[in-house]
């Protein structure tokens, strides 16, 4: 008999098989189809995005929408026929670690994490300072944005942590109110302007710079579509999710794109096709409301704060289930990968999902002190963190479409196709690198030329964590995506 000190220490138990798991059947095809463009926040995204691409793409800064619309159904064909063929919470991870192995895996798990937690970070900050912004406009209030923050927050995360039902319908209804008032006030100021309507906003040679001033602006554009995924980390608690996962993705990119280009034409129209003008406004969409009708200005603030909530709580479910199964499979801390006893919840994700957002805009703002720059500002922190996530997230979409046609030659070779798993994929893979140059490109200003040389240490960082994870673990490659979302 082997004496005590020569027996090995028992290996981490594997998960259970029914206490790590989230509450399946939950969602439905429209609850996670409106879960999706909550979490894009066409209000929040379009009030702080358009403005710039307008300045940079020029009048037909519609037609950019248009190319980045495209691209991102190319994309979205990657995201349906992974989750057609194995859907997880675990989403991107799981994906591109059945393709490329373990160290693939834990690699993704922590890019696309560090890259959520800091794109969260900038909806967090915006959700209070767009709140702090409608109450200083309309009663003269001054009351510090970051206040307003962790109270919404404070009440988001409680939301969050009762169910997925409850706060994935709630972020529907947050969705349904801001795209109404988007709509309305689109039409309204088309319809004032019916008498002096342009084709110019879809005119390539109105396009600011040519194909370079398309391409600058294809990034911001494409910005404003982030969240598209969303539906594809959902698919355990989703019903069918090998059919539903794809609907809900391509449904939401095919409004979101019609409705940005609705938006936008409406936004360019109201400022007499003037770029300048158009990019000078602090939220061109709001001057447009008020300058169509007064009251649909206070309506424009509404839909801003039900934008910014809406994608807070929609875009913290989903990015913590990948958090929460990359705890379930070990490739980060075990104890992220835990259920609330009750709700089924990933209780544990949450809170530091959340808190490491928290400390980023705290550690933002004092930079920002340190640094001689006074207070962060929201609206320029949002700029900032959300280009920063970008650029970690858009790493994650190349690798994602790069394993597509090497996964179904080598896991369903019986039902690889050409154009739908080789050609539509690496084309995607070829558009992304688009963004990825021009949010990297030398000569930006601080703190965006920063940013290329963060994302390489994050890169560096994680790889090397991988490695050593991996050795460590020599079990880890068969628990990546060990869970199916519809298994029973």
């Amino acid at each position: 008999m082997d004496s005590p000190s020569t027996v090995p220490a028992p290996a981490p138990a594997a998960p259970g098989p029914g206490d790590d798991r989230l509450r399946g059947g939950s969602l439905s095809l429209l609850d996670i189809a409106s879960s999706t463009m909550a979490n894009i926040g066409p209000a929040m995204s379009f009030y702080f995005g358009f403005g710039l691409l307008a300045t940079t793409a020029g009048v037909a800064s519609p037609l950019t929408i248009v190319v980045a619309g495209l691209t991102v159904a190319l994309l979205g064909n990657t995201l349906a026929q992974f989750s057609r063929a194995h859907p997880s919470a675990g989403g991107f991870i799981t994906f591109v670690g059945k393709t490329f192995g373990p160290t693939s895996a834990v690699t993704t798990a922590l890019l696309i994490t560090a890259g959520y937690i800091i794109a969260i970070s900038s909806v967090i900050a915006i959700s209070g300072g767009f709140l702090s912004m409608t109450l200083n406009y309309y009663f003269g209030w001054n009351v510090p944005w970051f206040l307003f923050t962790l109270v919404l927050t404070a009440l988001a995360v409680t939301l969050i942590i009762r169910g997925i039902g409850v706060s994935t319908k709630l972020a529907g209804y947050f969705f349904a109110v801001e795209m109404l008032v988007l709509v309305v006030v689109s039409v309204a100021t088309i319809a004032k302007h019916g008498a002096h309507l342009s084709i110019k906003p879809f005119t390539p040679s109105h396009v600011k710079g040519g194909m370079s001033g398309l391409a600058e602006g294809f990034p911001l554009a494409v910005y404003m579509f982030v969240g598209w995924e969303n539906s594809a980390a959902l698919a355990e608690e989703t019903e069918n999710p090998r059919r539903n996962v794809g609907r809900a993705v391509f449904s939401s990119i095919g409004i979101m794109s019609v409705g940005y280009v609705l938006f936008a034409y409406a936004t360019v129209t109201g400022f007499g096709y003037d770029a300048d003008k158009t990019g000078a406004a602090a939220v061109p969409f709001i001057d447009v409301a008020h300058g169509t009708f007064g009251v649909l200005a206070f309506f424009a603030y509404i839909a801003g704060l039900t934008s910014t909530l809406g994608s807070l709580i929609s875009g913290t479910n989903s990015q913590t289930r990948l958090l929460f199964n990359a705890g379930r499979e070990r490739l980060l801390p075990a104890f992220l990968g835990r259920v609330h006893p009750t709700r089924r919840t990933p209780f544990n994700a949450i809170l530091v999902f959340v808190s490491a957002a928290l400390l980023i805009i705290g550690g933002w703002g004092l930079l920002h002190i340190v640094g001689g720059k006074g207070t962060m500002d929201p609206v320029s922190f949002f700029a900032e963190s959300s280009t920063m996530g970008t650029i970690l997230i858009l790493l994650v979409y190349l690798a994602s479409n790069v394993a597509l046609p090497f996964y179904y030659r080598r896991y369903q070779r019986s039902e690889f196709r050409v154009v739908r798993h080789a050609v539509l994929p690496l084309i995607g893979a070829a558009a992304i690198v688009v963004p990825l140059y021009y949010l990297a490109k030398p000569g930006q200003s601080t703190p965006y030329d920063w940013f290329p040389y963060l994302a390489l240490g994050v890169l560096a960082v994680a790889l090397v964590y991988a490695v050593i994870l991996t050795r460590r673990d020599p079990g880890l490659g068969e628990r990546v995506g060990a869970i199916v979302a519809d298994a029973e």
